[in-house]
């Protein structure tokens, strides 16, 4: 049986430009200029060598002219692992200055993690988070 590598995670945005500026606010390494993408399109590669991808709607639709936005909360999410409970803090408010909406303020969550929730500009998931330091 063929077996594929998990090699990106693709969002699609409705502005290109603000989408890869909130990202660059949460620390993902868009390349300069990758905003202005002819195409809609621009990515990112991330540790160990996953890359993140962003394609405007228009840009979806030039190869797939029938293409939709669902309706609702996506059942997906892109989570950003934290070094400590601080810097969740540090980056939900990041995130909010960036154009994020508050879903779930930072808080200390029973399974021991400091977590907190942001929707980016289209209402896709963020999961914000760091281990509780132990004492």
């Amino acid at each position: 049986m063929a077996q594929g590598k998990l090699d990106a995670i693709g969002i699609v945005v409705s502005d290109l430009k603000r989408a890869v500026k909130f990202y660059r606010a949460l620390g993902v390494p868009f390349e300069p200029g990758m905003e202005d993408s002819e195409h809609g399109h621009a990515e990112a590669e991330l540790d160990g060598g996953l890359r993140l991808m962003l394609d405007s709607e228009a840009g979806i639709r030039e190869f797939d002219p029938n293409w939709q936005r669902g309706k609702g909360v996506s059942g997906a999410s892109l989570a950003f692992r934290c070094e400590s409970p601080q810097e969740v803090d540090q980056l939900y408010a990041a995130a909010l200055a960036a154009g994020a909406t508050g879903h779930h303020a930072p808080w200390d969550a029973f399974w021991g993690q400091r977590y907190a929730q942001v929707r980016d500009h289209d209402g896709n998931p963020i999961d914000i988070y760091a281990d509780l330091e132990r004492s």
